[in-house]
């Protein structure tokens, strides 16, 4: 039976490690936080934990994350981020797989909670993430935003059922917040990747987004928090063009 190593990055998430924490008992053989020096209660509530604690100044999430996997022992990984869960029946799966690993890594759905409701539809599920791998064979990947686990030899991977459960935001306001946030790094990642910003994409590009969300992935089932999303999804692209237009005009 193999030995796996409960992987999480950290910053503030004193509303949420504990189910994260509690999730992963019973499934990882040992447990390692790597967290961006909080100033919250994350850190006391992980000491109550038989976990490693490691304190790490915040890299940017792929460096993070990769940095974390390294502070393992063991080279099979479940990676979480502080706000994420391991469903019961994802428990189960892994707790099977321990006596039966076969591929480099594998996927399981992510169910996204936003402000009390869990999000069936549009594209926020299922929210397919491999997070349940070798780090010999897989490692983060991405730029400022968008990180995902990378498989070295393609597409040798398995599928887990269950879910993990994803705590996302808690208000409209903090979605918002970090809306902005994240429209912003990817303008950014955009800029470094030298895409461009024309008129037409900040017109159609969101448009579409919310027509894809909305219509096609059904995300009007969700009813007004539905909505709020897919809003959001087309503002965000918006957001993302614009900013990077206004990158390149401040380059000249």
């Amino acid at each position: 039976m193999i030995k796996l190593s409960g992987v999480i990055i950290t910053f503030n998430e004193e509303r949420n490690i504990e189910k994260c924490l509690k999730s992963l008992t019973s499934v990882a053989d040992e447990i390692v936080v790597v967290d961006s020096f909080s100033t919250d209660n994350t850190k006391a509530i992980c000491k109550k934990y038989n976990v490693k604690f490691v304190e790490q100044e915040f890299l940017g999430y792929v460096e993070q994350k990769n940095f974390a996997l390294k502070q393992a022992s063991y080279d099979y990984i479940i990676s979480l981020d502080g706000d994420e869960e391991l469903s019961h029946m994802l428990q189960k799966s892994i707790i099977k797989l321990k006596s039966n690993w076969e591929f480099d890594g594998y996927y399981c759905n992510r169910f996204n909670n936003f402000c009390g409701q869990w999000i069936k539809h549009s594209h926020w599920y299922p929210d397919k993430k491999l997070r349940v791998f070798d780090r010999r064979k897989a490692k983060w990947k991405g730029k400022k935003v968008h990180e995902t686990v990378k498989t070295f030899q393609g597409n040798n991977v398995g599928f887990l059922k269950g879910d993990i459960l994803h705590y996302s935001y808690k208000t409209y306001s903090e979605f918002n917040k970090q809306n902005e946030i994240y429209s912003t790094l990817s303008a950014e990642a955009y800029f470094e990747m030298g895409k461009k910003a024309p008129i037409w994409r900040i017109i159609i590009n969101p448009t579409w987004a919310f027509f894809r969300a909305y219509f096609l992935k059904l995300g009007f089932l969700d009813g007004l928090n539905g909505l709020i999303i897919c809003i959001q999804t087309a503002n965000i692209t918006f957001l993302k063009y614009t900013k990077l237009r206004e990158l390149y005009r401040n380059k000249t």
